[in-house]
């Protein structure tokens, strides 16, 4: 019997605490009884303590009474967490923890409170797209990987955003019990055993620049506007008013990406845009959107997203 112990605290993602619960759970259906896993949530406050959404939360423990060694420890996210300072008490009882524990890791934001007790340092880890930079900033030590749903490095693991947990929690089981019964986990949850892709499938390439009236965001209008056709550095310079070689520079510097990367995103995002809320075929997405051929595009989708144009439209497609 594996022991799995999930911290909660105030404003928790509720959804980062029931999808690996409710994995190891199911896993248990499966298990011969005596083999499976002993679940515990363990709370750093009084309980019960008050989800992201509202919904109150109780714990079998708090961090004082709890065990002193768990097999699985895993700290959920929560929306404020890049943002709050660390809680003393919890970051000690996770250093404790987790030197005992085979196995821990974060769902989500959680990664921050991993951060905050060093254990992040040196170590490869993931977590929600839009905080990938802030976990990054915050903790220069780690080796944050942006794209990745789950990552492990040891006996640490960390997952992307919210479902992402559901991810990881399979792959443990997988490790404890083979690839048969963590399928069997996925059906009854009604999700993927093993998700394709990266993270960039979820999230967008172009970020609204924050002065309306830069050169780098009368780039991107006109970009957007003429998104179908060829674009070279001396357009887009006359676009702006400057010398080729001033224009690039500028660009580079403003917008962190060479122009050519620039107009290889906009394509990306307005693709996608016309995969989900479109019936236009393939072929003609690739070629409204400026890559020339549908083989293309399928290569550069593959190469940036991990999911071929079909995929990605079967999977986020209105209606």
């Amino acid at each position: 019997m594996k022991s799995v112990a999930i911290v909660i605290f105030p404003g928790v993602q509720a959804l980062d605490v029931a999808g690996p619960l409710d994995v190891f759970a199911e896993a248990n259906r499966f298990i011969a009884e005596g083999s499976g896993y002993h679940i515990v949530t363990l709370s750093s406050a009084p309980y019960p303590v008050n989800a992201s959404n509202g919904m109150p939360l109780g714990a079998h423990f708090d961090l004082d009474s709890a065990a002193a060694q768990f097999d699985i420890v895993l700290v959920p996210g929560g929306p404020e967490l890049p943002y709050s300072p660390p809680d003393p008490n919890l970051t000690v009882w996770l250093h404790k923890a987790t030197a005992l524990a085979g196995r821990y890791g974060s769902i989500c934001t959680g990664a921050f409170i991993l951060g905050h007790a060093g254990l992040l340092d040196g170590r490869q880890a993931t977590t929600h797209w839009s905080h990938a930079g802030e976990l990054a900033e915050q903790f220069p030590k780690a080796l944050v990987e942006p794209d990745r749903i789950y990552v492990r490095d040891g006996s640490l693991m960390t997952s992307a955003g919210v479902t992402a947990g559901i991810d990881m929690a399979l792959a443990l089981v997988t490790e404890d019990h083979g690839a048969a019964i963590a399928l069997k986990v996925a059906k009854r949850l009604l999700v993927v055993a093993q998700r394709q892709g990266g993270q960039s499938q979820f999230s967008p390439y172009l970020n609204a620049p924050s002065d309306d009236t830069s050169p780098v965001a009368k780039i991107q209008r006109y970009v957007l506007e003429h998104i179908g056709e060829a674009f070279s550095v001396e357009r887009l310079a006359e676009v702006v008013a400057m010398s080729p070689r001033t224009f690039a520079r500028v660009f580079a510097r403003e917008a962190g990406v060479t122009p050519a990367e620039f107009v290889l995103r906009a394509r990306i995002d307005a693709a996608r845009s016309l995969l989900e809320g479109s019936e236009m075929a393939i072929k003609a997405v690739a070629w409204h959107c400026g890559f020339g051929s549908a083989s293309r595009m399928r290569v550069i989708f593959s190469q940036r997203l991990g999911v071929t144009p079909t995929q990605y439209r079967e999977r986020f497609q209105q209606g």
